[in-house]
C-alpha cells in the first residue's frame, strides 16, 4: 500500500514539474523565459489586416503588441496598410503614394474579409497611437521607406506628440538597413529591428553588423538556426521571428529560444 502511495505521489509530481516547465519555458537556471505574443497586422487571421477591426481584436486577446504598417499618402498623412497598392486589401486601385488621403479613405479596408468588416477604414498612424496607446505595445513598421523621403522624421515627430519617443514598448522595424539606422540615430532610446528574409544576412558578421545599432533581430522562420540565435543574443539582441499562421509554426517557433512571435493568430502562441 505503501509502495503505491509512494509511487503516486512522485507520479503527481514528475506531472506537475513537467506543466510547469512547458508553460513557463525556462531559458537557464533561475531565469523564466518571457515570449512577447506579435499581431501580426493586428489579429489578422480573424479581421481584416491593418484595421481597427483587427487591431481591437489583438488587444481583446492579450497580445503583447500589435504590428503596423506604415506608409505615407499623395498628401503627406501617415497611413496604415502594408501592401505599396491598395488593391489586395481594399476595393480600389493604384500606389498607396499616388492617393491622396481624401480617396483612400472612400476605400472598404475590410469588406475583403467578411460582409460584417464592411466599411472599414485605412487607419491614420495618428489613430492609432492615440486609441492603443497605454494599451497594448506597438511595433512599427516602415514599409518601402525609399518611396517616402524623409518619413523616418515624420514617425518620429508624431511619437513625440504622443509622448512615445521613449516608451518601453514601441518597437520600430524594416527590411530598410539603412532606414533603421537613421532611426536609432533618431530615436536612440527605442528598440529598433532588422527585418530579415535573405540568407547573406543570417552570417556571424552580418549579425554582428546589425548589433551595432538594432535591439531586435527579426528573421523569417524558414532561416532560423540554433547558431543564428545564439549569436544574436551574444550580440546582446533579442530574437523576434515571423509569421505564424497555423500551430504546426507556432510549436516550431517555440522549439526555439526566441524572444518574440508574430502571429496572424495570437491564441496559436497564446495557448501554448
Amino acid at each position: 500500500m505503501k509502495k503505491h502511495t509512494i509511487f503516486g505521489s512522485v507520479l503527481v509530481f514528475t506531472l506537475l514539474f513537467s506543466m510547469l516547465q512547458f508553460v513557463f519555458v525556462p531559458k537557464s537556471a533561475g531565469e523564466v523565459r518571457h515570449l512577447f505574443t506579435i499581431a501580426h497586422r493586428g489579429a489578422s487571421g480573424y479581421a481584416p489586416e491593418n484595421t481597427i477591426y483587427a487591431f481591437d481584436k489583438a488587444v481583446e486577446m492579450k497580445a503583447d503588441y500589435i504590428e503596423i504598417d506604415v506608409q505615407r499618402s499623395k498628401d503627406g498623412k501617415l497611413v496604415i496598410i502594408h501592401d505599396t497598392t491598395v488593391n489586395r486589401t481594399t476595393n480600389g486601385a493604384g500606389a498607396v503614394k499616388d492617393l491622396t488621403f481624401k480617396e483612400l479613405q472612400r476605400l472598404d479596408a475590410g469588406g475583403w474579409k467578411g460582409k460584417h468588416f464592411s466599411g472599414a477604414k485605412i487607419p491614420l498612424f495618428e489613430e492609432v497611437l492615440a486609441r492603443y496607446k497605454g494599451k497594448i505595445g506597438i511595433l512599427i513598421e516602415l514599409k518601402s521607406p525609399g518611396l517616402y523621403p524623409g518619413i523616418e522624421e515624420e514617425i518620429v515627430n508624431k511619437l513625440k506628440q504622443f509622448n512615445l519617443d521613449k516608451h518601453k514598448k514601441i518597437i520600430i522595424q524594416s527590411f530598410n538597413f539603412k532606414s533603421m539606422k537613421k532611426m536609432k540615430q533618431l530615436l536612440p532610446d527605442v528598440q529598433i529591428g532588422v527585418l530579415v528574409s535573405k540568407k547573406k544576412n543570417t552570417t556571424e558578421q552580418a549579425i554582428k553588423d546589425f548589433s551595432s545599432y538594432a535591439d531586435y533581430y527579426n528573421p523569417s522562420f524558414e532561416l532560423l538556426t540554433d547558431d543564428m540565435v545564439r549569436t544574436a543574443k551574444e550580440e546582446g539582441m533579442k530574437v523576434l521571428s515571423w509569421t505564424v499562421r497555423s500551430p504546426e509554426a507556432a510549436d516550431f517557433l517555440l522549439s526555439y529560444n526566441i524572444d518574440a512571435v508574430a502571429t496572424d493568430y495570437p491564441d496559436y502562441v497564446l495557448l501554448q
